[in-house]
């Protein structure tokens, strides 16, 4: 045990460390002087990861600092076409992720095209924070966050490539997620059963087929894209139980098969479109669309409702599971979690009015 640091647990691993909350630390010295770095997680096979990791950066800068490579030069757009590659190589990177930060790059050219130029050796503390002083506010805070990640990992690149010895982005605060009061937005079942009728009734030729895919994501829980690759060969009218496959190449987000219920609602919708369809082959996909984003916004305008997203089908799916009376550990597996139900407990843990009265009502101190 170091002394004073009676709060810090050595591990069997050199320059690991773990705190009472469990969350492990690396011990280094960097500079000539020790200093403590979070590792931000608390699963052992995670922190030894992030440690080699942060020894390998570590090793990089004193090499660098020691045979004076000090000297060498990456531009910003030399340093983003790194990332791009890094990303375009990344053999076992999703389809949706790579996208997801292709966008966030564009973005961030777009907000500081004179980062591009700029030699990041050059670039100071304050260049950053007058950065995000200017571009805070009209961002969201998960899009925020993730341009900040870019942003270090650049100066991550410059350190990596010996143009620079520390990064002046690593101290800038991330914004705090603004969390959903989902009693707010979502739905009573009264309400959802007029709006997707609304939907239905609509004058596009897809009306039908919208209501169809927001009706599905409810009685589902699935995501967007693990119910546009559902086909009838995995509804097994026997079982009762809809296995779901994602995307053919990349599987489902967490790249693990599994099975949904058929609840009583799910059941009528499958047999009223092989009614309306007709015989169809076991690899013909179930719906016919694969998002109704405008027409769920015409009719939440045409009823006066407030606006919410397909994911948020999802949390009604599992909101009205909970409040029917399945366990949260048993919603979340249905849902895909791989924690037991901590996620859920933290994001469903809430009751919406009507049934924390309901369930007011059972109460009772009679002797």
């Amino acid at each position: 045990m170091i002394k004073g640091t009676k709060t810090w647990n050595p591990t069997k691993w050199t320059h690991l460390y773990r705190r009472p909350s469990g969350i492990y630390y690396a011990r280094l010295s960097i500079g000539g002087k020790k200093t403590w770095r979070t590792l931000k997680t608390s699963t052992l096979s995670v922190a030894k990861v992030e440690l080699e990791e942060l020894l390998k950066d570590a090793q990089n800068a004193k090499e660098a600092s020691q045979t004076g490579q000090l000297n060498n030069r990456i531009t910003g757009g030399e340093a983003i076409n790194v990332r791009k590659a890094q990303i375009e190589n990344d053999p076992v990177m999703k389809k949706a992720t790579r996208t997801f930060y292709r966008q966030i790059i564009a973005a961030f050219e777009k907000r500081w095209p004179e980062f591009l130029a700029m030699e990041l050796r050059s670039v100071s503390a304050e260049d950053c924070q007058r950065w995000v002083g200017k571009n805070k506010a009209t961002m969201s805070p998960s899009r925020f966050n993730c341009t900040l990640s870019l942003l270090r990992g650049l100066f991550e690149i410059a350190i990596k490539r010996g143009a620079r010895r520390s990064n002046p982005a690593a101290d800038l605060k991330k914004m705090k997620p603004s969390k959903k009061d989902l009693s707010d937005i979502l739905p009573s079942r009264k309400q959802f059963a007029e709006w997707v009728g609304t939907i239905r009734r609509g004058t596009s030729r897809f009306s039908r087929h919208a209501a169809d895919f927001v009706e599905f994501l409810a009685y589902t829980g699935m995501r967007t894209g693990e119910a546009g690759f559902v086909e009838w060969k995995h509804c097994d009218f026997e079982t009762k139980t809809i296995r779901v496959v994602g995307d053919p190449e990349e599987a489902t987000k967490n790249g693990e098969f599994r099975t949904v219920p058929m609840i009583p609602a799910m059941m009528e919708l499958l047999s009223r479109i092989q009614k309306e369809r007709g015989k169809t082959s076991p690899s013909t996909p179930v719906l016919r669309v694969n998002e109704a984003q405008h027409s769920m916004n015409r009719a939440f305008d045409e009823l006066g409702m407030e606006r919410f997203t397909h994911h948020d089908l999802r949390h009604y799916f599992a909101t009205v599971c909970i409040e029917s009376g399945v366990d949260i550990p048993t919603v979340a597996k249905w849902l895909g979690h791989k924690d037991g139900g901590a996620l859920a407990m933290r994001t469903y843990g809430h009751l919406r009015n009507e049934h924390s009265l309901a369930a007011a009502s059972k109460v009772s101190f009679a002797a």
